[in-house]
């Protein structure tokens, strides 16, 4: 599997991006420049987390608006899987490949801390690794990842099981005690209609070997690793 991950003024995982899939996949990434207009041959495109543009106007905005972003928008369109982490998820909101809004969150405050997550939806490429239901800890860094959308849009991200992530307890449960950011739903990550373009707000890749804490990070570049090679 060959991957390329974006690299904005302002990423600052796309290094741990880097490491996770060349640890997972044995194979390199392509380390792609925001203001690069093409993109090499590759089998999944990566969006890492950070501050892409200092978070300045309204967080993914300007990255969306990125030479190479044109190219990514493409490639989505005809079939390229797309990962996007945190500000990478902001940034597909942005640039229309994913529904709804990501807002500050809900008690303005900057999280940084590992959460718990359930799996909802593991018929998806990069999920397959996961059982439906499963607890995992995943850590968080954002101050917008308050996810939004209008009630028609709710209901079809909830019929078309596109709910991949959402907050929780450490048992499953889902609730407004859980929800550590105000998120509609306890959404933590969606994916789009084609099940092909995946934006979560926690780091998968920051937890993908014991010595950093564990390893629930792993099964998403195991999954996209076995569909993709």
């Amino acid at each position: 599997m060959k991957a390329a991950v974006i690299v904005f003024p302002g990423s600052n995982c796309d290094r741990d991006v880097k490491v996770a899939l060349e640890a997972r996949s044995g194979v390199t990434p392509h380390m792609v420049w925001h203001r690069d207009t093409t993109l090499p041959k590759s089998d999944l495109i990566v969006l890492p987390g950070g501050f892409s543009y200092g978070d300045y106007l309204r967080c993914g905005a300007m990255a969306a608006n990125s030479p190479i972003m044109r190219e990514v928008v493409a490639a989505a369109r005809a079939g390229t899987p797309i990962l996007g982490i945190c500000n990478g998820f902001q940034i597909l909101i942005e640039a229309g490949l994913l529904p709804g809004a990501l807002m500050r969150n809900r008690d303005l405050k900057f999280i940084c801390r590992d959460v718990h997550l359930r799996v909802d939806a593991t018929d998806t490429m990069f999920t397959r690794h996961y059982d439906v239901g499963s607890v995992i800890r995943i850590p968080v860094a954002h101050h917008d990842g308050n996810y939004f959308t209008d009630a028609d849009g709710h209901k079809k991200l909830e019929d078309n099981n596109q709910i991949v992530f959402r907050y929780c307890d450490a048992d499953g449960a889902v609730n407004d005690a859980t929800n550590i950011n105000g998120s509609l739903g306890n959404i933590a990550g969606i994916i789009d209609e084609n099940r092909k373009v995946l934006g979560l707000m926690p780091h998968p890749e920051r937890l993908i070997d014991p010595l950093l804490g564990g390893n629930d990070g792993s099964p998403l570049f195991d999954s996209l690793v076995e569909a993709l090679s």
